[in-house]
């Protein structure tokens, strides 16, 4: 099972969702970084559960504890040992789920995979990992502090953002639950979720992210391409079905004449349809992607499912679950992107003298 991402900016994590704890451990942070421990526990904020009428109502403290690698408020560059303790776990909300398989769920396929499977909250599968990459992803800002980084709600069901982005204020995406940079539409997208919610079932979204001030020559040759670690790290997250970048699908449309992205004399481009990636590698421009999520998976309506026995049976889900996950993973994808960023920064240390 692989619990580790990155190269030389690399993560290991561990933990379940109602199990004592979950936490990780950061290796290749440089050492000498004053760590900003107000900016971490601020981004941990924007993910946890409960923090607006239109997510799950868990209720956690998400407090950050490091164990190791920090000494006098800067960081060693030894291993970052962290923490998060589990506080409001209700694990018999999930006991009905011992011998049963929720549909779309990784219930099925873990039991399948390992022979056993922690049932509770859905165990290592849970949404609740995504704790330790903010918390990973909010170090590595500190290494890239030049890196501009802002990523919003563009849409929830058929409700679409359809302003371009340098056209927004990323300054108003925390000025409304759901984390879209227009006040209206915002209002729209809420009013959507809390409807689906009342009639007991979920919604999807897209969130974009555009980064700013990347410098020129992020992303390896053939394997290992800038565009082509965004999408694992965006496909990593809990119920991410699709990643773009660039003109993405609506590319596929366009005749080369009117997609080239031609020349100005300072090597900038005239237009941005390759999403500030060229080969593979950082042109300088913004780089602009957008990443799509399906309906969360736990309803609050009877469905039919499977059971260990080999039985169709009806299901009605308990417990705490988000009606749409997208507002709560803003900050998830602006923390993976810095760790793709933060790695490529700091193999490109290795590259030239």
């Amino acid at each position: 099972m692989s619990n580790s991402i990155g190269k030389i900016y690399k993560l290991t994590t561990f933990g379940e969702s109602h199990g004592e704890a979950i936490g990780g451990i950061i290796e290749g942070c440089p050492a000498g970084i004053l760590l900003n421990t107000q900016n971490i526990q601020y981004e941990m904020m924007r993910r946890k559960p409960g923090q607006s009428a239109i997510v799950s109502q868990r209720k956690e403290n998400d407090e950050v504890k490091f164990l190791s690698g920090v000494f006098e408020g800067k960081t060693t560059g030894m291993p970052m040992g962290f923490q998060i303790l589990n506080s409001d776990h209700k694990s018999a909300d999930y006991n009905h789920l011992a011998e049963v398989y929720r549909p779309s769920h990784a219930d099925f396929t873990y039991q399948s995979k390992y022979g056993i499977r922690d049932y509770r909250g859905g165990g290592r599968s849970s949404a609740r990992e995504t704790a330790n990459w903010v918390v990973a992803g909010t170090v590595a800002r500190q290494i890239i502090p030049e890196i501009q980084i802002h990523a919003f709600v563009s849409s929830v069901g058929e409700i679409f953002l359809k302003k371009p982005y340098q056209d927004l204020d990323f300054s108003l995406i925390e000025e409304n639950a759901v984390r879209c940079p227009d006040h209206e539409v915002a209002q729209k997208m809420i009013e959507k979720i809390k409807y689906v919610r009342k009639q007991g079932d979920t919604i999807g979204g897209t969130i974009t992210c555009v980064v700013r001030n990347v410098p020129v020559g992020l992303g390896e040759p053939v394997f290992d391409k800038l565009h082509a670690r965004l999408g694992q790290y965006m496909m990593g997250i809990n119920a991410v079905k699709g990643f773009e970048y660039g003109s993405g699908f609506c590319g596929a449309k366009m005749q080369g004449s009117a997609h080239n992205d031609l020349f100005n004399a300072d090597g900038s481009t005239q237009s941005n349809l390759s999403g500030g990636i060229q080969g593979g590698i950082s042109n300088g421009m913004d780089i602009y992607f957008r990443v799509a999520f399906k309906p969360v998976a736990t309803l609050m309506q009877p469905q039919t499912t499977l059971d260990h026995d080999g039985n169709l049976i009806e299901l009605q889900a308990k417990g705490r679950h988000d009606p749409c996950v997208v507002p709560r993973a803003v900050p998830v994808v602006e923390a993976l992107t810095a760790m793709a960023l933060a790695d490529f920064v700091l193999l490109n240390q290795t590259k030239r003298i």
